[in-house]
């Protein structure tokens, strides 16, 4: 008498190593991942695993989502962490985002056409990117606004895309206001965030 043999159940879900090599994922990939996959971004054909947010960046997070709803016009709808398709092999997560109102609740995730505000809250192991890469990668795509802040104390940096062109041929971000205590911006609309109401 001979028993079946027990069926392994698979292990987490992880990116295939000879792919990842290759650099060939596409978005049809990042939206077919299981459940249970870990948090990620894909990068031009390469999924990036991102680490887990801290406490405070979260708090953070939820309480700009918060203020910029309770704030903003109603043709735009704040939100947080869905992906938006810089390109067919490319697509990053905004910690917060704005976005057009009108776009399908259903989606998930969204052109660069439906952003008008892309937010990214800069922790210890996301630095680099969250300084140059994303900035440089949001502008390319046309998303007219950045916000980038930094924790430890709160101080938030706010971009528009401007006239400058990189090495690349793309239009770049410029720098319009900064500060740790107040913001007063004109665009995306007319906004006066007091620093201390989304500092946790």
């Amino acid at each position: 008498m001979t028993t079946e043999p027990t069926a392994t159940p698979p292990g987490p879900w992880h990116p295939d190593p000879m792919r990842q090599q290759r650099a060939d994922y596409t978005l049809e990939d990042l939206l077919a991942m299981p459940d249970d996959a870990p948090r990620v971004e894909l990068v031009d054909g390469v999924f990036q695993v991102m680490p887990f947010p801290t406490l405070g960046h979260q708090e953070l997070s939820s309480l700009l989502c918060w203020w910029l709803r309770s704030h903003g016009p109603t043709g735009l709808r704040a939100t947080q962490a869905i992906g938006v398709e810089l390109g067919p092999d490319t697509s990053r997560r905004p910690d917060v985002l704005l976005c057009h109102a009108d776009v399908p609740s259903d989606r998930s995730s969204l052109r660069p056409s439906d952003v008008v505000l892309a937010v990214e809250i800069v922790s210890p192991s996301t630095r680099r990117i969250d300084r140059f890469a994303k900035p440089g990668e949001y502008a390319a795509a046309g998303i007219p606004f950045y916000w980038r802040i930094e924790q430890d104390p709160v101080h938030v940096y706010a971009y528009r895309i401007g006239d400058r062109v990189g090495p690349g041929g793309q239009r770049q971000y410029e720098l319009v206001a900064d500060g740790a205590d107040v913001i007063e911006l004109a665009e995306p609309f007319d906004i006066k965030l007091p620093v201390a109401e989304i500092t946790p």
